[in-house]
């Protein structure tokens, strides 16, 4: 069943970048914001997510499911589709090709707390890549299988992160940063959390943190990044919010320490 589940949503992806990535080259504008002034939301946000429910309802109409853009509903078969239409909108919005499309299914609800995630596709259309994973059955990116990388040691780990929306939220991921950057080999901040899980299992970068993400923030990327063999830990901070943390066996107990330490 979970291979059927991934078909689907790397289906539905696949078609949700393709009109995600038309809307982009028609031109893009902000259409509202939500938590802050500089937290946007494009037209294409919304129209991506309620073609992604449509497909979705159509395909599997007594799951539920879980949006950043629109209203969530409970189904009747325990499952729980759990969807970003375009995540990092602020890159689609400058027209960087470092977004995506991300689609989830998970059962026990929609809380990282008690869910188990069954399948997940995040595709970054500008890029024509297409990461997936289904529980127990290893991750892919197009098709092929991936993993993540062995580094020697930390201090020679390349660690991505992300900032959130809120400016006094941003001071405080900063002075983390400044803790942090003398202790690895260098930091980088791509802007989607999605595609930072999605390198992680392909090897590109060496660890992964952010503090602050939402459930459709990473659920298919925190799957695909531990079928390729990260380690990954969620943790709630506040509100709903969590802290995942994500590495390779070999550095993941002193990189999580590391985090813990530098007050993420």
């Amino acid at each position: 069943m979970t291979s059927e589940l991934k078909d689907l949503a790397v289906s539905i992806a696949i078609e949700a970048g393709e009109l995600a990535l038309r809307r982009r080259r028609e031109g893009v504008s902000v259409a509202a914001t939500k938590s802050s002034a500089v937290d946007v939301v494009t037209a294409a946000d919304r129209e991506v997510e309620a073609f992604i429910r449509g497909r979705l309802a159509a395909a599997r109409p007594g799951d539920g499911f879980l949006g950043e853009e629109s209203d969530s509903a409970l189904g009747s078969t325990g499952l729980t589709w759990i969807v970003d239409p375009i995540d990092g909108t602020v890159n689609y919005l400058y027209d960087i090709p470092s977004w995506a499309v991300s689609v989830a299914v998970a059962e026990g609800g929609t809380d990282p707390a008690t869910w188990r995630v069954l399948a997940g596709c995040v595709v970054n259309p500008s890029m024509g890549e297409v990461f997936a994973a289904s529980a127990g059955a290893g991750a892919t990116l197009g098709g092929q299988p991936v993993s993540v990388s062995a580094p020697s040691s930390l201090s020679q780990s390349l660690v991505a992160t992300g900032f959130g929306y809120d400016a006094e939220r941003r001071r405080e991921q900063a002075t983390t940063v400044s803790r942090l950057i003398g202790e690895v080999r260098d930091i980088r901040r791509m802007g989607a959390a999605s595609l930072d899980l999605c390198a992680l299992a392909a090897g590109r970068i060496d660890a992964y943190y952010e503090r602050g993400l939402s459930a459709w923030d990473f659920a298919a990327g925190a799957l695909i990044a531990a079928e390729a063999g990260a380690v990954v830990e969620v943790a709630d901070v506040r509100e709903g919010r969590r802290l995942v943390a994500a590495a390779p066996p070999g550095i993941a107990e002193e990189f999580l320490s590391l985090i813990r330490e530098t007050g993420a």
